[in-house]
């Protein structure tokens, strides 16, 4: 059997992770990470020791400079996931995101075409800007609010590089899919970015308040990281060249507000529940993010993706990897 070499950008993200397990899940993958660590939640040399694999290989360092070497392995499927990220997190690169986000996709292009590689570009669910009512479907328009903000910088780079991608699969041999996950949550998600679900669940262990932002009657539908790690590698084994896809549980949808009360619930904790000002905490720049929820039904469809965790699963697994203190 022949090996399948894979390149796998922010390969030690929250997401990244659980998607270089689910490869190397296949015998035949060789699976190679490049990753800065400016977003990793891990302490990658322990995870690297418990996922205990040589197949695994990677390179601490951006994507311009691994570009910069000039040579690549044959890789046979590139994963496109680095990015700065996070309601939070990317705040303080105001100004730097398009830059960033598009700079590094043409390089990953670059090293597709040089190698021949399939190639699945991350996007974000945020392309949508709230579709219908936070109703979001692959035939919807893309919506460009007119405030403009940090937030809509990495929703409209994103939205550049998918018709860049798309435009590119026209004009030349380059085989590319895109997925637009929605609100992935679960075990190694940090609240540093701005993630909602694991700052609720350190508030509710710690006995704290939880600080819902607003009226907390946001609308979202947390998915689980190992479901979306599966649609991601569906969407570029299975999906159609130049077509992009939602990856997101419909089932899970639920309000801020909801959510908090339920992760009070399953943590057992007395803490009380506290509505704050987010830019009174991070700045005028903080944005929240507008409702979404996804139409899944062309990823279930095409890739007989299914979604297989509740919304309580993912709390339960989320809360028993902050129980454990775990970094890897």
């Amino acid at each position: 059997m022949k090996d399948k070499h894979i390149l796998v950008t922010g390969g030690f993200g929250f997401l990244g992770s659980h998607l270089v397990e689910r490869l190397l899940a296949d015998e035949d993958a060789r699976v190679h990470v490049v990753d800065n660590l400016s977003t990793s939640p891990l302490d990658h040399e322990a995870y690297v020791r418990r996922v205990n694999d040589p197949r695994l290989t990677y390179d601490i360092l951006s994507i311009e400079d691994y570009f910069a070497r000039g040579s690549f392995a044959p890789f046979a499927e590139i994963y496109h996931l680095a990015s700065v990220v996070g309601p939070v997190g990317v705040l303080g690169h105001a100004g730097k995101i398009t830059k960033s986000i598009t700079d590094d996709t043409y390089r990953v292009i670059d090293i597709a075409n040089r190698s021949g590689a399939r190639l699945c570009d991350v996007s974000t669910s945020e392309i949508y800007g709230g579709g219908r009512d936070g109703y979001c479907s692959e035939n919807d328009n893309k919506i460009i609010t007119p405030k403009v903000s940090v937030r809509l910088e990495y929703a409209v780079a994103k939205l550049a590089c998918e018709i860049a991608l798309v435009n590119t699969c026209k004009v030349s041999d380059l085989f590319a899919v895109i997925i637009r996950p929605f609100n992935i949550a679960g075990p190694r998600q940090s609240g540093k970015g701005g993630f909602v679900l694991p700052r609720f669940i350190k508030q509710c262990l710690a006995g704290e308040p939880l600080t819902v932002y607003g009226d907390g009657s946001m609308i979202r539908a947390f998915t689980h990281v190992v479901d979306v790690a599966e649609g991601i590698v569906r969407a570029l084994r299975l999906g159609r060249r130049g077509e992009a896809y939602n990856i997101g549980n419909p089932q899970n949808k639920i309000s801020i507000r909801d959510l908090a009360e339920r992760t009070v619930r399953i943590t057992a904790s007395e803490s009380r529940i506290d509505y704050v000002d987010p830019k009174a905490l991070f700045g005028p720049l903080f944005e929240e993010a507008n409702d979404k929820y996804p139409d899944a039904d062309k990823a279930m469809g095409e890739l007989g993706w299914r979604p297989r965790f509740d919304l309580d699963t993912v709390i339960r697994d989320s809360v028993e990897y902050i129980r454990a203190g775990r970094l890897d």
